[in-house]
């Protein structure tokens, strides 16, 4: 059987990685073994991150209807309510940002419930 030499893809393999950790601290950015190891937890974070930034922006939205429904003397839920059973189909991030933008306009969205 023929010798293979494994030498040049070892070290283009552990260059990769550690060029993947640059930034991190300590070993985690220098040790091999333990730049796998934050490898692998960062990336079950960035996925699991990924999910939640999404509920964080839709919370987002549902304290920004809230704020601007408030003074106009309505809840939050009794808002929601009301566009559904009046059929408007508009969503939460959309009436997040008429809420901030143009107040007006929402004012008038909430008297039409």
């Amino acid at each position: 059987m023929t010798r293979v030499k494994r030498g040049v893809i070892k070290h283009k393999r552990r260059k990769y990685i550690l060029a993947k950790t640059k930034g991190f601290r300590f070993g985690r950015s220098t040790k091999l073994v333990q730049a796998k190891d934050a490898l692998k937890h960062s990336g079950n974070y960035s996925f699991a991150h990924r999910k939640d930034k999404k509920a964080d922006a839709r919370s987002l939205w549902t304290t920004r209807i809230n704020a601007a429904v408030r003074p106009l003397g309505i809840s939050y839920s009794r808002f929601i309510d009301g566009l559904k059973k009046k059929n408007i189909l508009i969503d939460r991030k959309i009436l997040s940002s008429i809420a901030q933008d143009n107040p007006e306009t929402f004012g008038r969205i909430v008297k039409s419930i």
